[in-house]
Protein backbone atom coordinates (compact mmCIF):
# COMPACT_ATOMS: atom_id res chain seq x y z
CA UNK A 1 0.00 0.00 0.00
CA UNK A 2 1.26 3.29 -0.92
CA UNK A 3 0.43 5.25 1.94
CA UNK A 4 -0.54 3.77 4.93
CA UNK A 5 -0.67 6.87 7.21
CA UNK A 6 -3.00 8.55 4.04
CA UNK A 7 -5.38 5.63 4.10
CA UNK A 8 -5.57 5.15 7.93
CA UNK A 9 -6.55 8.75 8.13
CA UNK A 10 -9.22 8.28 5.37
CA UNK A 11 -11.27 5.67 6.42
CA UNK A 12 -10.68 6.83 10.15
CA UNK A 13 -13.00 9.90 8.26
CA UNK A 14 -15.55 7.06 6.88
CA UNK A 15 -15.68 5.19 10.27
CA UNK A 16 -16.83 8.58 11.79
CA UNK A 17 -18.95 10.12 9.27
CA UNK A 18 -20.75 6.52 9.31
CA UNK A 19 -20.93 6.97 13.23
CA UNK A 20 -22.09 10.21 12.98
CA UNK A 21 -25.20 8.78 10.75
CA UNK A 22 -26.10 6.12 12.98
CA UNK A 23 -26.00 8.56 15.92
CA UNK A 24 -28.57 10.91 14.19
CA UNK A 25 -30.97 8.45 12.47
CA UNK A 26 -31.42 6.56 15.88
CA UNK A 27 -34.61 8.71 16.58
CA UNK A 28 -35.61 8.21 13.17
CA UNK A 29 -38.07 5.34 13.16
CA UNK A 30 -39.94 5.93 9.46
CA UNK A 31 -39.13 8.22 6.50
CA UNK A 32 -41.99 10.47 7.60
CA UNK A 33 -39.69 11.65 10.91
CA UNK A 34 -37.27 12.95 8.08
CA UNK A 35 -39.88 14.58 5.96
CA UNK A 36 -42.59 15.83 8.45
CA UNK A 37 -40.99 18.09 10.24
CA UNK A 38 -38.17 21.25 10.38
CA UNK A 39 -36.24 19.30 12.44
CA UNK A 40 -36.60 16.17 10.76
CA UNK A 41 -35.51 17.61 7.64
CA UNK A 42 -32.33 19.45 9.60
CA UNK A 43 -31.36 15.41 10.22
CA UNK A 44 -31.64 14.77 7.15
CA UNK A 45 -29.68 17.60 5.68
CA UNK A 46 -27.17 16.48 8.33
CA UNK A 47 -27.21 13.23 7.55
CA UNK A 48 -26.75 13.58 3.57
CA UNK A 49 -23.63 16.04 4.61
CA UNK A 50 -21.97 12.60 6.09
CA UNK A 51 -23.04 10.54 3.02
CA UNK A 52 -21.34 13.15 0.97
CA UNK A 53 -18.05 12.55 3.32
CA UNK A 54 -18.10 8.99 2.46
CA UNK A 55 -19.00 9.45 -0.77
CA UNK A 56 -15.84 11.86 -1.15
CA UNK A 57 -13.74 9.56 1.17
CA UNK A 58 -14.15 6.89 -1.18
CA UNK A 59 -13.49 8.00 -3.71
CA UNK A 60 -10.16 9.35 -2.72
CA UNK A 61 -9.43 6.20 -1.10
CA UNK A 62 -9.82 4.20 -4.62
CA UNK A 63 -7.60 6.79 -6.18
CA UNK A 64 -4.18 6.15 -3.58
CA UNK A 65 -4.98 2.68 -3.79
CA UNK A 66 -5.38 2.45 -7.70
CA UNK A 67 -8.72 1.03 -6.46
CA UNK A 68 -7.21 -2.34 -4.97
CA UNK A 69 -7.93 -1.78 -1.30
CA UNK A 70 -12.24 -1.75 -1.81
CA UNK A 71 -12.22 -4.60 -4.05
CA UNK A 72 -11.08 -7.45 -1.50
CA UNK A 73 -13.77 -6.06 0.62
CA UNK A 74 -17.21 -7.49 -1.56
CA UNK A 75 -19.84 -7.02 1.28
CA UNK A 76 -20.42 -3.63 0.70
CA UNK A 77 -20.83 -1.97 -2.81
CA UNK A 78 -18.72 0.37 -2.96
CA UNK A 79 -20.03 1.98 -6.76
CA UNK A 80 -23.00 2.28 -5.14
CA UNK A 81 -22.11 4.16 -1.81
CA UNK A 82 -19.78 6.88 -3.85
CA UNK A 83 -22.33 7.24 -6.46
CA UNK A 84 -24.96 8.52 -3.41
CA UNK A 85 -22.65 11.35 -2.68
CA UNK A 86 -23.06 12.11 -6.98
CA UNK A 87 -26.59 12.24 -6.13
CA UNK A 88 -26.44 13.87 -3.40
CA UNK A 89 -23.90 17.09 -4.41
CA UNK A 90 -25.41 17.44 -8.19
CA UNK A 91 -28.95 16.55 -7.57
CA UNK A 92 -29.70 17.99 -3.95
CA UNK A 93 -33.54 19.06 -4.67
CA UNK A 94 -34.41 16.11 -5.69
CA UNK A 95 -32.84 14.02 -3.31
CA UNK A 96 -35.33 11.25 -1.93
CA UNK A 97 -35.88 10.87 1.84
CA UNK A 98 -37.34 7.28 1.61
CA UNK A 99 -33.38 6.26 -0.35
CA UNK A 100 -31.55 8.40 2.82
CA UNK A 101 -33.93 6.43 5.71
CA UNK A 102 -32.75 2.52 3.30
CA UNK A 103 -29.22 3.96 3.18
CA UNK A 104 -29.26 4.89 6.74
CA UNK A 105 -31.31 1.39 8.22
CA UNK A 106 -29.59 -0.89 5.45
CA UNK A 107 -26.40 0.29 4.29
CA UNK A 108 -24.41 2.20 6.87
CA UNK A 109 -24.47 -0.15 9.64
CA UNK A 110 -22.38 -2.79 6.89
CA UNK A 111 -20.55 -0.40 5.73
CA UNK A 112 -19.02 0.74 9.62
CA UNK A 113 -18.57 -2.70 10.56
CA UNK A 114 -16.72 -3.35 7.03
CA UNK A 115 -14.38 -0.21 7.32
CA UNK A 116 -13.69 -1.49 11.22
CA UNK A 117 -12.20 -4.60 9.42
CA UNK A 118 -10.88 -3.02 6.86
CA UNK A 119 -8.56 -0.65 9.57
CA UNK A 120 -8.13 -3.77 11.50
CA UNK A 121 -6.47 -6.11 8.96
CA UNK A 122 -4.29 -2.51 7.75
CA UNK A 123 -3.44 -2.40 11.59
CA UNK A 124 -2.08 -6.08 12.22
Amino acid sequence: MRDKELVLEILGQIEDAAKKILSRFQSIQKVNDFTDSPSGMEKMDAICMQLIVIGESLKNLDKITGGALLQQYPEVDWKKAKGMRDIITHHYADVNAEAVFNTCNEKIPQLRKTIKKILDDILR
